[in-house]
């Protein structure tokens, strides 16, 4: 079964952000688009590479008018220590979500319930609090901050633009398609 059109649930989970522990909700979610970016955990190998590779692209995110969401299952205390002792996780500037009991990564469908950790998975879910698109897969395969970019503002052009949508390798200015009898077996 899809999670697309998925609503997210209530949720209330502490964060490590901007050098302190707060508190993030569903509500602080709602009215902006949310990345939630899943990774198996702090002090491994590829996670930070990723993380990293956001960290440098959180600008572009900000400037949509999205945010980015990383979440394990660590605690907030041990996202602290890993900010604290690995230069490339201390240039973070977005929130680091703790889920010791699971919580988020169930209703992602993402908990890998006999290791503790998350699958690698990417939510890209609207204002509304819905779930638009994602990706999961295993462990060992990196994620790419500038194609989840480009499929953030492909999500907002397609809400935005309703009768359009977006071909293959679509960018922000670039031709969309209206869908049409016309364009049957044209492609």
């Amino acid at each position: 079964m899809s999670l697309i059109g998925k609503k997210i649930e209530d949720f209330k989970v502490q964060a490590y952000h901007n050098g302190k522990f707060v508190e993030v909700s569903n509500e602080d979610v709602l009215g902006k688009w949310g990345v939630f970016f899943f990774y198996p955990a702090d002090f491994t190998f590829v996670c930070p590479t990723e993380l990293g590779d956001l960290a440098d692209h959180y600008n572009s995110f900000k400037e949509i008018g999205a945010e980015i969401y990383s979440v394990s299952e660590d605690s907030h205390f041990v996202h602290k220590a890993w900010a604290d002792t690995t230069e490339t996780i201390g240039k973070i500037k977005y929130p680091m979500l703790a889920d010791p009991t699971g919580k988020l990564a169930r209703f992602f469908e993402v908990l890998i319930e006999e290791e503790g950790m998350a699958l690698r998975g990417t939510f890209i879910v609207d204002p509304d609090g819905v779930i638009q698109a994602y990706e999961v897969h295993q462990n060992g395969i990196g994620r790419n901050a500038e194609e989840l970019l480009r499929k953030v503002q492909a999500a907002q052009f397609v809400r935005e633009h309703g009768d359009e949508v977006c071909p293959a390798n679509w960018t922000p200015g670039a031709d969309t398609l209206v869908p049409s009898l016309d364009l049957v077996g044209k492609l």
